[in-house]
């Protein structure tokens, strides 16, 4: 039984370059067993490292000598979150039981207890922010609110509690405060099961959720001078039972909440500038009035910024400036530095916002279908941890620079903190990242931050005066074209249908990871889909001009016959890039998005770039007018188009096409009922269908080799003086005759491509049915229709004047018209602009004598001008063994790509595409 070709193993579709040593992982200082439960949440001081349980107990670990030193009690239910208060030493800790409790980290004892705002109506109480600055602490509620209470002066002295406050703003005694007596039943946390019939009380509350302090705590709260707050904690602190009192209760008042603040539950925020340990961001003393902002993160799916208040106005509400929709699930961990945000969401991304100008810079994927539970920084370094236990270090220029497993379970926390140096020579402190798991451990691992880019503020979002991003996106760029080449997308063979659709699925990977909003639409059962993404420039700018780049993912076949080296294995040799859709259209395509990304990368992306990619082209392109039809809203109002789909007519002179033929093409057939016979037996007895075809044929051209078709010359475009004098500088350019061409690119022409015979083939039988595949290239200003039905025509009438017994059969298969770039359009000026300021030198203007159906399609249904780019050279050898592209093509092309994109934010729109001149 014949054996069909096996594909290759899809490549994975991270662009991240493999990490160069597997075994580079940081040391594991040390490890923790916490004996509780699982490890929820992390914080840390100069001291001590604090684990919040799932049982409720917060356990205090001290730096020194890893032992534990205390044990914090009071919560009910899960501590969900910690946050440390550096100015204030203090140490917040929110929790499942509707919560949130302030301790003294000087002695571990407890200071306040905090309601939110409609108490347990609130649920649990997922993440926390302390604002030094404001003296105010955020955080984010499963009732989907946004919650604030200030510890300042003013806060305290009003606030209905009866709290006494001296001068200097805290806490130092208290009287009794409401209790949980107080409160109402909730209809909810208080209910009994439904069929007992009986109505909610204080009883029945589920003790998981109590939000409030036992009757015994909560009814008599002690003085100052009951305490001593320098003596060190007693042991008991460790072992005993007791819960000890804070010294007041603390409400939210209703002004200081944000209802639906999200449409989920908010599971995580972040301040900006960063205080956390670790961040290279500048202290608050140099944030300037406006500058503090706070962002947070959602099951809803979305990322919002938050404008904090500053000067007097400290109790007014937060305002919303900006929502960004991840698009991938929950969001469950949020970092930020300088003006970028960082968002860990489920199944395993990682989304990188730039605040200034509120785009998607890049989509990290971490590991695909794991939930991102925990992310730090260390300067530019990122840290991200994942449900499956592994944790990951990204560079600042997204390059995946290490990997390891950290936990045997879920990692649900992670925290960057400074450990003293048990080197007595060694001074300075180590960094090190902690980070605790399900598996009820906290694992200390030793880091070092990126030296190289210690003094660069953001060099994530570009600002750092050490940024190098396009050589990391360069690398990028080869790197990604050996994945996308590694996949053999042979569009017309069946064997290669399901590789097609795996390069569709990672394009639009790949094309994310980049920045863009990208997704696939399917043009139907038997065909390959589109993959449309969208690179949005900067958000802040209105009205930015939106480029349709088009290009294609499949390829056609590649016998191993003639090949140098492994057609679906890009090689390098000798300055090039070997591989079968090197240069048609694998490399173009990732010229392009590339472009865009170190635009976005830099700040710099003043347009909207689309890119609608099909995966039919080499096919017919079946279902792409009706799959751009259907989803047209999602694609968008077009200005313009740029397509990279052929190459120069030289090797060092760049070029610009203006300038397609169309094509018609038209199968013939010509057949009778009876069997295939034997020459010579019937020979010279019967009208074989073999000699109407060549007699038919043959009518299609005169003796001149004119195309014969009546009227077919009529409404070709006169050749003008202008377009003479280019051919003559063509001419001296390429070596080839004027005429020569003149002949290939815009005058029109008859093929014939194929016969086929049935039967077995051979020298003694006469086939019964023949079929002839013709193609007739048209040119300006022929009709597209007219053209195909004149040639169906004349067919048809020459052989009903054969009289032949046989009967003919006579079918357009595909056609595509003409196509002629305006070259006065401001934005052609703006690609010429660009090529010649890459390169030096003026590029030449080329038409080609093949056909792209989908641009003058794309032209009249979104009403623009298109524009042709050639990136490769005149021996690429496309859809030939040993096709290529110049890798310095290849990275001039996108800097070509970069500087066009750049000119067109600053030129204004043309004006809408008119009809073409007659």
């Amino acid at each position: 039984m014949a054996s069909h070709p096996t594909s290759p193993v899809i490549p994975d579709p991270s662009l991240s370059r493999p990490v160069q040593s597997v075994d580079s992982h940081p040391k594991l200082f040390h490890s923790l067993h916490q004996e509780h439960s699982s490890v929820l949440s992390l914080a840390a001081d100069a001291d001590c490292i604090y684990t919040g349980s799932q049982d409720g107990q917060i356990s205090v670990w001290d730096k020194a000598t890893f032992k534990l030193k205390a044990v914090l009690r009071g919560h009910t239910g899960s501590v969900l979150a910690l946050e440390y208060a550096p100015d204030k030493h203090w140490l917040f800790s929110a929790s499942g039981d509707s919560t949130i409790r302030v301790w003294n980290t000087r002695n571990h004892a407890p200071l306040y207890l905090l309601h939110p705002h409609l108490e347990t109506d609130s649920g649990d109480l997922f993440s926390l922010v302390w604002c030094p600055p404001l003296q105010t602490i955020y955080f984010g509620c499963q009732n989907t609110s946004l919650q604030w209470f200030s510890f300042t002066f003013p806060t305290l002295e009003h606030a209905s509690f009866g709290v006494s406050v001296p001068s200097d703003g805290s806490i130092h005694s208290g009287t009794s405060t409401p209790t949980s007596t107080s409160r109402k039943a909730h209809k909810f946390f208080d209910s009994y099961p439904q069929y007992t019939r009986r109505p909610a009380d204080l009883n029945a509350r589920n003790p998981t959720c109590a939000s409030c302090l036992p009757t015994s705590v909560s009814l008599t709260l002690p003085t100052a001078a009951s305490r001593d707050f320098s003596a060190p904690p007693p042991e008991g602190c460790v072992q005993g039972d007791r819960v000890k009192p804070p010294l007041a209760v603390l409400q939210v008042p209703p002004e200081n909440v944000i209802f639906s603040a999200h449409y989920g539950y908010v599971y995580c925020m972040a301040l900006l500038p960063s205080n956390r340990e670790g961040s290279d961001d500048p202290f608050f003393e140099d944030a300037h009035d406006g500058s503090l902002q706070l962002v947070t993160g959602s099951g809803d799916s979305t990322v919002k910024l938050w404008k904090l208040p500053y000067g007097k106005s400290q109790d007014s509400t937060p305002q919303l400036l900006h929502t960004f929709d991840c698009g991938a699930g929950a969001v469950l961990a949020l970092t930020v530095r300088g003006d970028t945000v960082f968002a860990g969401c489920q199944d395993g991304l990682v989304k990188v916002w730039d605040l200034e100008t509120r785009t998607l810079v890049r989509t990290l994927l971490v590991v695909e279908n794991v939930d991102i539970l925990s992310m730090s920084m260390l300067h530019s370094d990122l840290y991200v941890c994942s449900a499956n236990g592994d944790i990951q270090r990204w560079s600042a220029s997204f390059d995946l620079v290490g990997s390891w497993r950290g936990h045997e379970g879920i990692i649900l926390s992670s925290v960057i903190t400074r450990i003293p140096s048990s080197d007595a020579e060694q001074r300075e402190e180590k960094f090190t990242l902690v980070t605790g798991g399900n598996d009820d451990m906290i694992k200390v691992w030793e880091v070092v931050p990126p030296v190289a880019n210690r003094h660069a503020m953001s060099e994530l979002s570009g600002l750092g005066s050490n940024t190098d991003i396009s050589k990391s996106i360069n690398d990028i760029l080869v790197y990604a074209l050996t994945k996308f080449v590694a996949i053999p997308s042979v569009s017309n063979s069946p064997v290669h249908k399901e590789d097609c659709r795996q390069a569709a699925i990672w394009l639009r990977k790949c094309f994310t990871q980049l920045g863009a909003e990208a997704s696939l639409l399917p043009t139907g059962e038997t065909t390959n889909p589109l993959v449309l993404a969208t690179f949005h420039g900067t958000r802040t700018t209105p009205n930015r001009p939106r480029i349709l780049f088009y290009g294609h993912y499949d390829v056609i076949s590649a016998r191993p016959n003639g090949w140098t080296s492994d057609p679906f294995t890009l090689t390098g040799r000798n300055g090039y890039l070997y591989g079968r859709g090197a240069t048609d259209n694998k490399g173009p395509i990732m010229a392009v998005a590339c472009a865009a990304a170190d635009l976005l990368a830099r700040r710099a992306l003043g347009v909207d770039l689309v890119l609608l990619i099909e995966g039919e082209e080499e096919a017919g392109s079946g279902g792409f007018v009706e799959t751009v039809k259907r989803h047209k809203d999602a694609i968008g109002p077009i200005d313009s188009i740029l397509v990279s789909n052929s190459t120069w007519i030289a090797e060092d002179t760049p070029c610009i096409t203006y300038g397609l033929r169309g094509v018609v093409h038209c199968n013939v057939e010509i057949y009778n009922d009876g069997p295939d016979l034997h020459s010579g037996v019937d020979g010279g007895s019967a009208r074989e269908p073999m000699l109407d075809m060549v007699k038919l044929l043959g009518t299609l051209t005169d003796e001149k080799n004119r195309i014969a078709i009546p009227n077919f010359y009529d409404s070709v475009r006169p050749i003008t003086e202008e377009e003479r004098q280019l051919y003559k500088v063509l001419s001296s350019v390429t070596q080839t005759p004027a005429s020569l061409l003149a002949a290939r690119w815009r005058e029109p022409s008859l093929t014939v491509h194929n016969v086929e015979v049935s039967g077995p083939r051979n020298s003694t039988v006469i086939p019964s049915k023949v079929k002839a595949h013709i193609s007739v290239r048209i040119v300006p200003d022929q009709d597209l229709e007219s053209i195909a039905s004149s040639v169906q025509e004349h067919l048809k009438t020459e052989f009903r004047r054969m009289q032949s017994p046989n009967r003919l059969n006579v079918t357009i298969d595909q056609t595509a018209d003409w196509w002629i770039g305006n070259l006065d359009d401001p934005w052609f000026y703006a690609l010429e602009n660009a090529v010649k300021d890459e390169w030096g030198v003026e590029p030449l203007r080329i038409r080609e004598g093949g056909s792209i159906p989908s641009i003058p399609y794309l032209e009249k249904e979104f009403s623009c001008h298109a524009l042709h780019l050639p990136l490769g050279q005149s021996t690429d050898q496309a859809h030939l063994p040993d096709e290529r592209i110049s890798l310095s093509n290849l990275r001039r092309g996108k800097r070509v790509v970069e500087r066009f994109l750049a000119n067109v934010a600053s030129t204004p729109a043309p004006s809408p595409m008119q009809p073409p001149a007659a």
